[in-house]
């Protein structure tokens, strides 16, 4: 079973929160005030952070501008998962994916159903990677937000987890781009 290995030192990384939503200001940004909380307690550093309305080039371009940046390692979008028409979040998400983390909307509706049964299957939560760069899109919820950061991001952004991490593969996410 996963565990954290006291042996090893912590690696912090450098997050970009991203809320999407048509009527949040960063005064009424639960969601991301959530994640922003959680990820500085867990002594990772806030990057960047912005709020864009429910327009699919706007996110996807907001993407690509922090994929691009050699100052953030991973991005969390909160809102914009859902199915109605204005939400485009993972669509945005995908036209910037080189690779999709299949498992981890996959996990994230595991741990989603335990609290609120079938009414999971309405969220598109979604994980990939791109130029290097880890990209998660989340509910817009802060408890959605809180459910994937403690029962998966967490653990998966602390370098001393077992058996694996995100972070251990992190300098190998573009190895495929490097000459050799």
């Amino acid at each position: 079973m996963s565990k954290i290995d006291e042996s090893r030192d912590s690696i912090p990384v450098r997050i970009a929160v991203l809320t999407v939503s048509d009527t949040r200001t960063a005064g009424k940004d639960r969601s991301g005030d959530t994640l922003v909380e959680r990820l500085e307690a867990a002594g990772h550093s806030l990057a960047a952070r912005a709020i864009l309305p429910d327009e699919r080039d706007l996110i996807a371009g907001k993407l690509r501008e922090w994929i691009a940046s050699h100052e953030v390692d991973v991005v969390i979008s909160t809102g914009g998962t859902g199915l109605t028409g204005r939400d485009v979040t993972v669509e945005a998400h995908r036209d910037v994916y080189e690779k999709e983390i299949d498992a981890f909307g996959t996990v994230f509706t595991m741990i989603s159903y335990e609290k609120i049964g079938t009414s999971a299957v309405q969220s598109r939560a979604t994980g990939g990677v791109a130029g290097g760069t880890y990209l998660f899109a989340l509910p817009g919820s802060p408890s959605a937000c809180r459910d994937a950061w403690d029962q998966i991001l967490a653990k998966q952004l602390d370098y001393r987890h077992r058996p694996c991490n995100f972070v251990e593969i992190m300098p190998r996410l573009d190895e495929h781009q490097r000459r050799k």
